[in-house]
């Protein structure tokens, strides 16, 4: 019984961290007869015409403020700085105030989601900001909701009309008019992107502010190459030593340094260095010659600073002109106490420099690649598909921060595609936020990932913000998805915490698709993945990786500097900057993740191995008679075989899957890792732990390191084994086996190849009783020979 209880248990939690299908009312409501959405539902072109098609209709209160007109001015000031608020229920919206102006224009607009509408009445109220004490109340607008007219889209925007501003009880008319218009819309209407949202709006100090929805765009990209080629009339300080030159370049972050060169004045070095630069270019690349008299110090003997929109933009492979730049010396003068910087001597360095715009510039990675487009925008292609996503809403949220006492959510989404970012408008306080927003990007390759990150804002009105929390991550590649189609389903939040994995609570998606032509789609797939110039001129592992360091950073910090800012911490988790790290788990995984793999050749190795035992003789004989077929008619095992593929993947069909695949916790290895693994990877670098804990787990990482090193040495024994049998390092094994090839050089061409296929094939499957415990000859001879194992120490 409790064994069944336990199952029943680890099912549901099972079930918990599926994706699973949902029915959302997207759009208008369907005709009957119309298609169902369920995950399954298909778009006519009528329905794919309609821009917000993919979210679920909700109504707002759109109060639009345009401009008010013959304010009074203030008894004490003799002038009028004033400002409207709009009021409905317990929420209220401010526009800014000006100073001293008596016709002020706001042009702003105010949106109330109709689910939060607690009042049959909206006020607008007029105030004059005082500065020392309390704001002066001039007048009100009172509107019945019961007389509010509905706008839908494509209908023509409600033309705004001038009010006369009541009295504090509205008994009267006072002096002046503010205009306004007010309607009943959905998010489809125009007012919605810029329009101040009740639900997202919070107050900090005497302001009241609102967390909109934003479009991002990454910076341009371009990779910096500079070719070090030497320098003349390069003079040490010390003519007494043989110099050791190198050349270090800067660009923003960025340094790298080239070989040393032992030449006395012209130093030689023809080196490549690598960097990543974006657009607007505001670096500077500082180039300084330097003598390294100590290994702890360098001299500098000559520097150079140069803006980089003065290079050459290549496209392709072609040389780029080199040229020659004077570098200059800078010292202090004779008398001591002059800091003055003269100039003492004049030398050359040789570079040639290009910005390329044929690669893409990695600033993520390579597994979860959402845009393969090289920089230059000449080189790219026309688009294949359109991605259109709707972010509807989340579920089941944890509380991720305390305010006044109790828990609390402040939820916003982030979705990147390409060097397309957006940010879906902050909810606050709520554990089950509705966004129902859509976003549409231009798909060039349909082997890409989308990735969309939900996030807890920790900067609304404190004073020290913290770093923006983690909720969890949902990734879809648009290779999993069939065309047209409309996926409404709930991804599971699942976040990786030291304590464990935990589910942080569901957000739904809607997600469509639309190739625009599909036999250039199927094109791609016989298409490089990256842009050529990645083939023709690839850079290094090391280089890859220290590129897309860089990229990321310079990513985060562009994105950190715009308005909203889209928070480092957030730029880092969306593009997995702490892929690289060591962790246990991720080794386990990836180790099953083989394992799994092979497991199919073992499982056919192991049936084999029990057709050659005649473990059941009637599948040894089934296999006897293909056999002999197949050698019979050898003409018919290639069509054979691409039958029987054929087979296997209309049989699969049925059970292809239904929704995109989400993070799977037993193929990351997180529900079975142990917690010290777990306090290991989240770890800082370098370590905060304690001396016996890092040296337990250094132990640890030595033992699993030496059990792949070994299976490393073995794979690498088995490979000079192979090596050696024409290599004479072994003269006798050798010997034998170049007399084998002569001899079976005669025989299989003396011999028909059928009758020798024949024979080899029944002896690999011959009775049991045939056959020796002992190893055959052919593997006790790859055995004895001889690897480079002795050559080591």
């Amino acid at each position: 019984m409790q064994h069944r209880v336990t199952t029943h248990a680890h099912q549901s939690h099972e079930e918990e961290y599926e994706v699973k299908e949902a029915n959302p009312q997207l759009g208008e409501q369907w005709p009957s007869g119309g298609p169902s959405y369920g995950g399954r539902g298909w778009l006519s072109n009528e329905r794919m015409a309609n821009t917000f098609d993919l979210v679920e209709q909700m109504y707002y209160l759109y109060v639009r403020v345009v401009k008010a007109k013959d304010l009074p001015p203030s008894a004490i000031t003799a002038s009028c700085n004033p400002y409207v608020e709009v009021k409905l229920g317990n929420y209220k919206g401010r526009t800014k105030h000006y100073e001293k102006k008596m016709n002020p224009e706001w042009n702003q607009v105010f949106a109330f989601s109709k689910e939060r509408i607690q009042s049959s009445v909206v006020e607008v109220f007029v105030k004059d900001k005082d500065m020392m004490t309390r704001d002066d109340y001039i007048g009100k607008v009172v509107f019945d909701l019961n007389e509010v007219p509905t706008r839908v889209p494509p209908d023509s925007p409600l033309a705004p009309q001038w009010y006369r501003l009541e009295d504090r009880r509205g008994e009267g008319k006072v002096r002046g008019e503010v205009m306004v218009a007010i309607w009943m819309g959905t998010q489809a209407d125009e007012a919605f992107t810029e329009s101040w949202h009740a639900d997202s709006a919070f107050v900090y100090g005497e302001g009241v502010y609102n967390i909109r929805s934003k479009v991002y765009v990454s910076p341009k990209l371009w990779y910096l190459r500079v070719n070090v080629i030497e320098a003349q009339d390069i003079i040490p300080n010390d003519r007494n030593r043989v110099p050791e030159v190198c050349v270090k370049v800067n660009v923003g972050n960025q340094v790298l340094k080239t070989a040393i060169s032992h030449t006395t004045v012209n130093p030689l070095w023809n080196e490549d260095l690598v960097f990543v630069a974006a657009e607007p270019f505001e670096e500077q690349m500082i180039i300084t010659v330097e003598d390294q008299v100590h290994p702890s110090k360098d001299e500098v003997l000559g520097k150079i600073s140069l803006p980089l929109n003065s290079f050459e933009k290549r496209l392709d492979h072609r040389p780029v002109n080199s040229r020659w730049f004077n570098l200059e010396k800078f010292g202090f003068d004779v008398i001591e106490g002059d800091r003055r910087r003269e100039l003492k001597f004049s030398s050359r360095i040789h570079l040639r420099v290009c910005l390329e715009g044929g690669y893409h510039v990695l600033d993520e990675s390579t597994m979860y690649i959402s845009d393969q487009r090289p920089t230059a925008k000449q080189l790219w292609k026309p688009p294949v598909g359109v991605l259109e996503v709707g972010i509807l809403n989340s579920k089941g949220l944890l509380p991720m921060k305390m305010k006044d006492g109790r828990g609390s959510t402040d939820a916003y989404c982030v979705a990147k595609y390409g060097q397309k970012w957006i940010r879906t408008r902050t909810i606050l306080d709520n554990f089950s936020p509705k966004w129902n927003e859509q976003y549409t990007w231009e798909v060039y390759d349909p082997c890409t990932v989308l990735t969309l990150g939900v996030f807890d804002n920790s900067h609304l009105g404190n004073d020290k913000p913290g770093r923006d929390s983690r909720i969890g991550k949902v990734r879809i590649r648009l290779s999993t998805l069939e065309a047209h189609r409309v996926y409404t389903n709930s991804y599971p939040l699942l976040t990786l915490h030291p304590s464990g994995v935990k589910k942080m609570g569901e957000i739904q998606l809607a997600v469509r698709f639309t190739t625009l032509s599909l036999s250039h789609t199927l094109y791609l797939y016989g298409r490089p993945l990256l842009p050529k110039m990645h083939y023709l001129h690839p850079f290094t592992v090391n280089q890859v990786e220290n590129l897309r360091y860089q990229a990321m950073n310079i990513v985060a910090s562009r994105l950190s500097r715009a308005e909203p800012p889209l928070r480092k911490e957030v730029v880092e988790y969306m593009l997995d900057v702490d892929s690289h790290m060591w962790s246990m788990r991720r080794s386990k995984a990836n180790f099953f993740r083989i394992m799994s793999l092979l497991s199919g050749l073992i499982s056919i190795n192991r049936w084999f191995g029990n057709v050659c035992l005649w473990t059941n003789p009637i599948t040894s004989v089934l296999v006897h008679v293909l056999f002999l077929i197949l050698i019979w008619y050898p003409e018919l095992i290639l069509p054979t075989l691409c039958l029987y593929m054929f087979l296997i993947g209309l049989w699969n069909y049925r059970l292809r899957p239904r929704h995109p695949p989400h993070m799977d916790t037993k193929l990351s290895w997180a529900e079975a890792v142990h917690p010290d693994e777990l306090d290991e990877e989240f770890d800082t670098f370098p370590t905060s732990r304690q001396h016996d804990v890092v040296r337990m787990r250094y132990d640890r990482l030595r033992s699993v390191a030496g059990r792949i090193q070994t299976v490393v040495g073995d794979m690498a024994t088995q490979g000079e084994r192979v090596q050696s049998l024409l290599s004479w390092r072994d003269p006798r094994a050798t010997s034998l086996f170049i007399v084998f090839c002569l001899c079976a050089a005669v025989v299989l061409y003396a011999t028909p190849f059928r009758v020798v296929v024949l024979v080899g094939g029944l002896y690999l499957l011959r009775h049991p009783r045939f056959r020796s415990k002992l190893p055959s000859v052919p593997s006790n001879f790859f055995k004895r020979l001889t690897p480079r194992t002795d050559s080591m120490l």
